[in-house]
């Protein structure tokens, strides 16, 4: 789908992981609150952690506060590899896509589909969650396996980061977009490689938070500050 970039102003965000303990679900709630009316919000993958897990009541208040914000600006859901399989009860006016193009001038895909280390890997990922399910287990404090994967593993870490990233400016390349936005990775970044601007939103499970900004053609990689 196509959305024309000059006169639009909008918001993205990825990997919310809605139903972990890590999700900062008051600074998400305030940046919502916070937009100004007319902006869109995208949401762009990994919304939901656990699409066949029943969500806690303050859980269920987030998705709520998605569905009234429909009715009065535009809400765009993009699903990620977390919520490719999940179908919200009552979605209201939310709209579900798989991309969403702003013109020529950015993409915005989750980005799942540029990685192919952890599908072909899934051997080490098993044991990976493994650990870090005993790890729970023994009392350590709750983080997302993201973090750990950048404590454990840099080095396949930054494989894994670069591996989207140069997947995702060919598609971008091919497809003749100035820029791309991703998700997927929960590692924020801003850059030009081979001529296109990549950006990705990390995630709000780990601070710094942040998300894209598009107003009027401007795109910018914002820290978000309450």
């Amino acid at each position: 789908m196509v959305l024309e970039p000059e006169s639009l102003r909008a918001v993205v965000v990825s990997d919310l992981h809605i139903g972990l303990p890590m999700f900062d679900k008051g600074a998400f709630v305030h940046l919502v609150e916070s937009l100004e009316d007319g902006t869109t919000l995208i949401l762009n993958g990994d919304i939901i952690d656990n699409p066949y897990k029943p969500l806690e009541a303050e859980d269920e208040a987030v998705l709520n506060l998605l569905r009234r914000e429909a009715y009065r600006r535009r809400v765009v859901w993009i699903y990620g590899n977390h919520d490719e399989d999940y179908r919200m009860t009552d979605p209201g006016r939310i709209e579900f896509l798989r991309n969403l193009a702003l013109g020529t001038q950015l993409m915005i895909v989750h980005g799942d589909d540029f990685d192919s280390l952890m599908p072909n890997n899934l051997w080490f990922i098993r044991l990976f969650l493994f650990f870090h399910k005993l790890r729970l287990r023994l009392g350590a404090a709750p983080v997302h396996v993201a973090e750990l994967a950048k404590r454990w593993t840099p080095f396949l870490y930054r494989i894994f980061t670069e591996q989207v990233k140069k997947n995702a400016v060919a598609c971008a390349v091919e497809g003749g977009f100035a820029a791309i936005t991703c998700g997927h990775t929960h590692h924020p970044e801003d850059v030009v490689c081979d001529g296109v601007r990549y950006l990705n939103t990390g995630s709000w499970t780990q601070a710094p938070l942040h998300y894209v900004s598009v107003d009027a053609g401007e795109i910018r990689l914002v820290a978000y500050r309450h």
